[in-house]
Protein backbone atom coordinates (compact mmCIF):
# COMPACT_ATOMS: atom_id res chain seq x y z
CA UNK A 1 0.00 0.00 0.00
CA UNK A 2 1.37 3.44 -1.29
CA UNK A 3 1.67 5.82 1.63
CA UNK A 4 -0.13 9.00 1.41
CA UNK A 5 1.28 12.28 1.30
CA UNK A 6 -0.18 14.98 2.65
CA UNK A 7 -0.47 18.45 1.01
CA UNK A 8 -1.01 21.46 3.02
CA UNK A 9 -1.78 25.03 1.95
CA UNK A 10 -1.03 28.32 4.02
CA UNK A 11 -2.95 31.13 3.29
CA UNK A 12 -2.21 34.74 4.99
CA UNK A 13 0.24 37.17 5.05
CA UNK A 14 3.77 38.26 6.51
CA UNK A 15 3.29 36.09 9.54
CA UNK A 16 2.83 33.45 7.34
CA UNK A 17 5.53 33.85 5.13
CA UNK A 18 7.92 34.68 8.32
CA UNK A 19 8.71 38.16 7.08
CA UNK A 20 12.82 38.66 8.44
CA UNK A 21 13.72 35.18 9.38
CA UNK A 22 14.89 32.34 7.09
CA UNK A 23 11.96 30.77 5.31
CA UNK A 24 12.81 27.33 7.25
CA UNK A 25 11.60 29.19 10.74
CA UNK A 26 8.14 29.95 9.67
CA UNK A 27 4.70 28.54 11.12
CA UNK A 28 3.98 26.30 8.43
CA UNK A 29 7.65 24.99 7.45
CA UNK A 30 8.42 24.34 11.47
CA UNK A 31 4.82 22.60 11.50
CA UNK A 32 5.45 20.04 8.61
CA UNK A 33 8.67 20.02 10.13
CA UNK A 34 6.74 18.36 13.26
CA UNK A 35 4.73 16.07 11.48
CA UNK A 36 7.52 14.44 9.89
CA UNK A 37 8.94 13.62 13.31
CA UNK A 38 5.79 12.37 14.00
CA UNK A 39 5.93 9.93 11.48
CA UNK A 40 3.57 11.93 8.87
CA UNK A 41 4.40 12.54 5.73
CA UNK A 42 4.14 16.03 4.52
CA UNK A 43 5.29 17.54 1.30
CA UNK A 44 6.59 21.01 1.74
CA UNK A 45 3.58 23.78 2.17
CA UNK A 46 1.94 25.45 -0.71
CA UNK A 47 2.16 29.31 0.75
CA UNK A 48 -0.02 32.30 -0.74
CA UNK A 49 0.77 35.48 1.22
CA UNK A 50 2.27 38.42 0.78
CA UNK A 51 3.36 40.77 3.29
CA UNK A 52 0.78 43.76 3.87
CA UNK A 53 -2.22 41.99 2.43
CA UNK A 54 -5.68 42.32 3.87
CA UNK A 55 -8.04 40.00 3.62
CA UNK A 56 -9.00 42.10 0.29
CA UNK A 57 -6.14 41.68 -1.03
CA UNK A 58 -5.41 37.93 0.07
CA UNK A 59 -9.20 36.93 -1.77
CA UNK A 60 -7.96 39.03 -4.65
CA UNK A 61 -5.22 36.78 -5.09
CA UNK A 62 -7.14 33.78 -4.64
CA UNK A 63 -9.43 34.25 -7.25
CA UNK A 64 -6.90 34.89 -10.07
CA UNK A 65 -4.47 31.31 -8.39
CA UNK A 66 -4.84 28.43 -9.87
CA UNK A 67 -4.75 25.93 -7.22
CA UNK A 68 -4.68 22.34 -7.02
CA UNK A 69 -8.58 19.76 -6.44
CA UNK A 70 -7.90 20.28 -2.69
CA UNK A 71 -5.58 19.86 0.15
CA UNK A 72 -5.08 17.53 3.23
CA UNK A 73 -5.04 20.39 5.47
CA UNK A 74 -5.00 24.53 5.11
CA UNK A 75 -4.35 27.20 7.80
CA UNK A 76 -5.68 30.48 7.57
CA UNK A 77 -4.33 33.62 8.98
CA UNK A 78 -4.92 36.98 7.90
CA UNK A 79 -6.31 40.17 9.24
CA UNK A 80 -3.41 42.33 10.74
CA UNK A 81 -3.37 44.68 7.70
CA UNK A 82 -6.90 45.09 8.13
CA UNK A 83 -6.48 46.51 11.84
CA UNK A 84 -3.06 48.48 10.88
CA UNK A 85 -4.74 50.28 8.03
CA UNK A 86 -7.74 51.20 10.04
CA UNK A 87 -10.02 49.38 8.08
CA UNK A 88 -13.18 48.68 8.90
CA UNK A 89 -14.55 45.94 11.03
CA UNK A 90 -17.61 45.23 9.35
CA UNK A 91 -15.71 44.93 5.98
CA UNK A 92 -13.12 42.17 7.34
CA UNK A 93 -15.93 40.17 9.03
CA UNK A 94 -17.21 39.65 5.40
CA UNK A 95 -13.75 39.32 3.76
CA UNK A 96 -13.07 36.77 6.49
CA UNK A 97 -16.52 34.98 5.90
CA UNK A 98 -15.41 34.70 2.32
CA UNK A 99 -11.80 33.37 3.15
CA UNK A 100 -12.79 30.69 5.05
CA UNK A 101 -15.87 29.33 2.80
CA UNK A 102 -12.88 29.33 0.03
CA UNK A 103 -10.17 27.63 2.55
CA UNK A 104 -13.01 25.10 3.42
CA UNK A 105 -13.38 24.18 -0.04
CA UNK A 106 -9.39 23.50 -1.19
CA UNK A 107 -9.46 20.73 2.32
CA UNK A 108 -12.53 19.34 0.03
CA UNK A 109 -14.92 20.83 2.33
CA UNK A 110 -13.95 19.18 5.65
CA UNK A 111 -14.52 22.15 7.94
CA UNK A 112 -11.57 19.62 10.12
CA UNK A 113 -9.20 20.28 7.81
CA UNK A 114 -9.75 24.24 8.59
CA UNK A 115 -7.77 25.85 10.99
CA UNK A 116 -7.82 29.75 11.71
CA UNK A 117 -4.73 31.00 13.62
CA UNK A 118 -5.56 34.41 15.88
CA UNK A 119 -3.68 37.61 14.64
CA UNK A 120 -0.76 38.20 16.89
CA UNK A 121 -0.34 41.61 18.87
CA UNK A 122 2.40 43.46 16.98
CA UNK A 123 1.73 46.72 19.75
CA UNK A 124 4.23 44.18 22.00
CA UNK A 125 6.85 44.83 19.40
CA UNK A 126 9.29 47.45 19.69
CA UNK A 127 8.32 48.65 16.26
CA UNK A 128 4.98 49.62 18.17
CA UNK A 129 7.27 51.94 20.64
CA UNK A 130 5.88 55.40 20.70
CA UNK A 131 2.18 54.37 19.76
CA UNK A 132 -1.05 53.59 21.25
CA UNK A 133 -0.42 50.35 22.64
CA UNK A 134 -4.10 49.88 24.59
CA UNK A 135 -5.93 50.54 21.49
CA UNK A 136 -3.47 48.23 18.97
CA UNK A 137 -4.47 45.50 21.95
CA UNK A 138 -8.28 46.24 22.51
CA UNK A 139 -8.42 46.47 18.15
CA UNK A 140 -7.47 43.39 17.97
CA UNK A 141 -8.72 41.65 20.46
CA UNK A 142 -12.01 42.54 18.62
CA UNK A 143 -10.69 41.53 15.05
CA UNK A 144 -9.51 38.27 16.93
CA UNK A 145 -13.21 38.30 18.31
CA UNK A 146 -14.93 38.24 14.74
CA UNK A 147 -12.89 36.09 13.33
CA UNK A 148 -13.50 33.16 16.53
CA UNK A 149 -17.12 33.55 15.66
CA UNK A 150 -16.98 33.00 12.39
CA UNK A 151 -14.66 30.14 12.94
CA UNK A 152 -17.02 28.72 15.64
CA UNK A 153 -20.08 29.39 13.00
CA UNK A 154 -18.84 26.93 10.61
CA UNK A 155 -17.28 24.69 13.32
CA UNK A 156 -13.53 25.03 12.01
CA UNK A 157 -11.00 25.08 15.24
CA UNK A 158 -9.54 28.36 16.07
CA UNK A 159 -6.34 28.35 17.51
CA UNK A 160 -5.16 31.63 19.84
CA UNK A 161 -1.61 32.69 19.38
CA UNK A 162 -2.38 36.29 20.45
CA UNK A 163 -1.87 35.94 24.11
CA UNK A 164 1.79 34.36 23.97
CA UNK A 165 2.72 36.90 21.36
CA UNK A 166 2.17 39.58 23.88
CA UNK A 167 5.13 38.46 25.69
CA UNK A 168 6.98 39.92 23.35
CA UNK A 169 7.84 43.04 24.84
CA UNK A 170 9.51 41.14 27.80
CA UNK A 171 11.05 38.50 25.67
CA UNK A 172 13.14 39.72 22.69
CA UNK A 173 13.93 36.25 21.78
CA UNK A 174 10.60 36.05 20.17
CA UNK A 175 11.25 38.91 17.81
CA UNK A 176 12.66 38.65 14.44
CA UNK A 177 15.66 41.25 14.27
CA UNK A 178 13.34 44.09 12.26
CA UNK A 179 11.76 44.52 15.57
CA UNK A 180 8.05 43.73 14.43
CA UNK A 181 7.52 40.24 13.45
CA UNK A 182 7.90 37.03 15.29
CA UNK A 183 11.61 35.08 15.49
CA UNK A 184 11.40 31.34 14.66
CA UNK A 185 11.27 30.42 18.26
CA UNK A 186 8.14 31.88 18.43
CA UNK A 187 6.77 30.81 15.42
CA UNK A 188 7.73 27.38 16.58
CA UNK A 189 5.27 27.42 19.88
CA UNK A 190 2.66 28.11 17.29
CA UNK A 191 3.13 25.20 14.80
CA UNK A 192 3.25 22.94 18.42
CA UNK A 193 -0.47 24.31 18.64
CA UNK A 194 -1.12 23.92 15.17
CA UNK A 195 0.14 20.27 14.83
CA UNK A 196 -1.49 19.10 17.95
CA UNK A 197 -4.64 20.07 15.76
CA UNK A 198 -4.10 18.06 13.31
CA UNK A 199 -5.98 15.04 12.00
CA UNK A 200 -4.28 11.92 10.00
CA UNK A 201 -8.07 10.78 9.30
CA UNK A 202 -9.05 11.38 5.83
Amino acid sequence: MTQHHFSYLALGDSYTIGEGIPIYESFPYQLVQLLRKKGISVHAPEIVAKTGWTTFELAEHILHTTFSDKYDFVTLLIGVNNQYRNLPLAEFESDFEFLLKKATHFAGNKTEKVIVVSIPDWGATPFAEGRDIPTIKKEIDHFNAAKKAIADKYNITFIDITEGTRKMCDDLSLVAADGLHPSGKEYARWAEKIAAQFSINN
